[in-house]
């Protein structure tokens, strides 16, 4: 959960369901129920199992392509540190789990992402609290996920609060540390053999600023790849940071670490900024065939724009699956912000997981809930806009169009001594402008020196009907050497750059 919304952590107030003798017969009723509509299914109910097959994400017993749809299931990452007295939130008790899958499965939610806390799996630092155990804790955790695969469900394993040896994992770190490859080999060699379970290496890495607004640690893309750096190591709720350093780990040997476990399930590598920026993705992550970049996408966060999606996420996707591992809106206003999301990512059959599945009576949709209660009713304005949603979708989602090139050429190019007349074209389809690129040199047939030193004039261009035009005013003293004609590419068409050379282009040269 992103840095700026660090209260959806954790809910303050945790509803007890009441224990009069209807309420538990009510309950344990219910999970019969499903139960029996589980086995019933029989092959039917079979939870997908991805693998990633180039840049798209494939369900291996059906060869078709599969879109991950669904939420977060906190809990696992806090109760058992705060000593709430069991191992995860409401829902994730023995009687409680089967209930829980079949509910969320009635939304047609075919992933659950389940936040984990290293010190509770390992053992670490006193934790699990309150009498709980470590075997107790993994044991809880495998049954769920055993319960989301029996409804249908992919389970998503996330390392969400870490901490290096001799701190507390109380909160969300910047980077991997000193235990999380112990963790990763644990939990990889206990998941290695179920085929509908994808590892999240890390949830969210990130730089780290003080209250005040000053930079205490800048995350590098180096660093998220191979480690090394030195990281604050208190957590990102912290007013004040950086009184006690760790040495940070990185992805691409935590990727290694799961792999020599035997297990060869998709890993989803999460983009620094809180998971919001994936732009040196590609270039960093390790070599690995079955890799998911993760993109997190929040009101708060930079990357909160179509145009935004459109530059950055849509070109990666591309290359590799991407899942919007969260999404979530807590202003308990119209979702406008989801709905523009899952519409342009079901355009571009990118997933989406919304935070958060859980039931805060007092807090509610001011801290991210999207049920009123645990058998999954849906709570507005969030929980109603996603159920809705994907009630409406359909079972597959038709396969975006192949992106051709943009025909993207400069026609005219002529300068009279004064003024640069541009013609670009580009295909009529184009949804965004071009961006031409002049550079200049010195005149030296023209006495007097430039009064400018800028050596480049940069122009949007609109296109009418195919065209772009522009007449730009050349300053006195210099002249145009290179017209360069940008398109960053759509929906339809791919992104290309043309320039026309002065060897080729004399009559732009007196």
């Amino acid at each position: 959960m992103f840095s700026g919304l660090v209260v959806a952590h954790l809910p303050f107030t945790r509803r007890r369901y009441p224990s009069s003798v209807a309420s538990l017969l009510r309950r344990l009723a219910f999970a019969a129920f499903a139960a029996t509509l589980l086995l019933g299914a029989g092959a039917n109910a079979a939870a997908p199992q991805p693998v990633v097959d180039g840049n798209r994400i494939v369900d291996s017993l059906t060869a078709k392509r599969f879109v991950p749809h669904g939420v977060n299931f906190p809990g696992y990452e806090y109760a058992c540190q705060q000593g709430f007295g069991d191992y995860g939130e409401e829902g994730t008790e023995p009687e409680e789990i089967v209930s829980t899958a079949a509910a969320i499965a009635s939304w047609k939610i075919n992933t659950v992402r389940l936040p984990l806390n290293q010190d509770c799996w390992l053992g670490d630092d006193g934790l699990p609290a309150g009498g709980l155990t470590v075997a107790g804790y993994r044991q809880s955790v495998e049954n769920f996920v055993a319960a989301l695969n029996e409804a249908g469900i992919v389970a998503i394993v996330d390392l969400h609060w870490s901490g290096p040896n001799g701190v507390v994992a109380d909160g969300l770190r910047p980077m991997p540390d000193n235990r999380t490859a112990a963790f990763w080999h644990s939990v990889a060699t206990r998941f290695k053999d179920n085929r509908s379970v994808i590892f999240d290496l890390f949830n969210e890495p990130h730089s780290r600023w003080n209250a005040d607004d000053s930079k205490v640690f800048d995350l590098s893309w180096n660093c998220w790849a191979s480690g090394g750096c030195q990281a604050p190591a208190e957590p990102d709720t912290a007013l004040i940071s950086g009184l006690r350093w760790y040495q940070a780990a990185g992805l691409r040997n935590l990727t290694t670490v799961v792999r020599n476990a035997g297990a060869t399930q998709p890993i989803l590598l999460s983009g620094i900024d809180y998971a919001n920026d994936l732009r040196g993705w590609l270039a960093h992550a390790p070599d690995d065939d079955q890799l998911i970049a993760g993109f997190h996408n929040y009101l708060v966060q930079r990357c909160k724009t179509v145009r935004c999606w459109d530059d950055e996420i849509a070109p990666l996707a591309e290359k590799v699956p991407v899942l919007t591992a969260e999404i979530g809106q807590n202003d308990c206003g119209t979702p406008g912000h989801l709905n523009r999301f899952m519409n342009w990512a079901d355009d571009h059959l990118i997933g989406y997981l919304a935070w958060a599945w859980w039931d805060l009576p007092v807090l509610g949709c001011s801290n991210f809930a999207l049920v009123s209660d645990l058998d999954g009713t849906p709570l507005p304005p969030v929980g109603t806009a996603l159920h809705s949603h994907l009630a409406n979708l359909p079972d597959e989602l038709p396969e975006p169009p192949k992106r051709t090139g943009p025909g993207l050429a400069i026609k005219t190019a002529r300068w009279n001594g004064k003024v640069l007349e541009l013609g670009i074209r580009v295909d009529s389809r184009a949804s965004k402008a071009v961006t031409a690129t002049v550079r200049l040199a010195r005149d030296r047939l023209v006495r007097r020196p430039p009064r400018t030193g800028n050596r480049r004039i940069t122009r949007t261009l609109r296109s009418v009907t195919g065209m772009s035009r522009a007449s730009l005013k050349i300053p006195r003293g210099l002249k145009p050497t290179l017209v360069t004609a940008s398109y960053p590419g759509d929906r339809l068409l791919v992104p290309k750059t043309v320039r026309r050379k002065p060897a080729s282009v004399s009559k732009l040269t007196r």
